[in-house]
């Protein structure tokens, strides 16, 4: 297999579903001649023309609201939002349009598009370019959340995605653009809603989605050395939710640590661990615990950005509070 950067493979990922289904195109700012804020959407306009790579203005409620209704009368939109922090201008088209469609017109009518957002801290972008918005999207039934970490799963998700009945928010980290891995070429799926366990253990299960997902790696392999071993359960999707592969995972160790970069009140985190202790309460020789980003708007400063994020170091803190 080939090895390539996450970037690259969400490319590979757009350029084969459009060479599969004319339907598919592409819709946003700076998508099509200047190739996408991070590059994504890369020899694209060139390969397939303007009709179906669309440069738009500065308008996220217009960009979402024309994907709406062109997955309405049965196209394929993949609109892309510059950074996820400005589809906040959009929430009206997604939260009360693209989530609600089917259930308003009792099932008539689906709205199959995929909204791509770049997120996330550790770059310097300031308050209104940097966070993680997992949690507002889990929030609202009738919406897919995805969000991958590694470049194989953002290929297979993201064709997935396009593949879907149901409207689909794919939040990329910025942090990962440029992480490499390797990507079965061609035809690659990931289900939807199928969560990955990306480094078994017997002790701890650390639950985490995209960038954070690194950082429990990192903090099993600083736990290996303290004689504690960490399985690392890389969600993948947030709705659907695979609580089996968490409780089965939570079974074997019986501690749980959910693991996000989003604010921690209100996060995914609290929703994972409510459940865990739904389904497994038995199982558990200790409370559910959480670590989140801090809950503050996102500092400009490195030293106080870094203090905002978690880091590997939080997360063994924390999993030492539980032995």
């Amino acid at each position: 297999m080939a090895e390539i950067t996450c970037r690259e493979a969400l490319n590979q990922a757009l350029a084969e579903e459009m060479e599969r289904d004319p339907r598919v195109f592409i819709l946003g700012e700076d998508v099509g001649l200047y190739e996408g804020s991070f590059k994504v959407t890369r020899g694209l306009l060139a390969r397939f023309g303007e009709k179906r790579v669309v440069d738009t203005p500065i308008a996220e409620a217009g960009i979402v609201g024309l994907a709406c209704g062109a997955a309405m009368v049965g196209l394929r939109p993949v609109p892309e939002l510059m950074t996820v922090n400005f589809a906040i201008v959009a929430l009206d088209q997604i939260m009360n349009h693209v989530a609600k469609v089917r259930y308003m017109f009792g099932g008539q009518v689906e709205v199959p598009l995929v909204i791509r957002a770049p997120g996330g801290g550790g770059n310097q972008l300031g308050a209104q370019h940097s966070h993680s918005l997992e949690p507002l999207f889990m929030h609202c039934p009738g919406l897919r959340v995805v969000a991958p970490s590694v470049p194989a799963d953002a290929k297979g998700l993201l064709k997935s995605a396009i593949r879907c009945r149901d409207p689909v928010i794919f939040l990329e980290h910025e942090g990962l653009y440029g992480v490499k891995g390797e990507v079965p070429e061609g035809e690659h799926l990931v289900q939807l809603g199928q969560a990955d366990i990306k480094r078994p253990g017997r002790d701890v299960t650390l639950i985490a989605v995209s960038r954070m997902v690194y950082v429990c790696l990192e903090a099993a392999e600083m736990l290996a050395g303290r004689g504690i071993a960490a399985e690392v359960v890389d969600l993948r999707c947030l709705n659907p939710l695979d609580m089996a592969t968490v409780i089965a995972s939570v079974r074997r160790t019986h501690r749980a640590v959910t693991v996000e970069e989003s604010w921690l009140t209100g996060g995914w985190g609290g929703e994972v661990a409510v459940r865990i202790m739904e389904a497994a309460f038995d199982e558990l020789d200790a409370p559910v615990l959480r670590v989140g980003g801090a809950d503050v708007p996102m500092p400009y400063n490195h030293e106080l950005e870094k203090a905002a994020i978690p880091d590997a170091e939080a997360v063994c803190r924390r999993v030492e509070e539980l032995f």
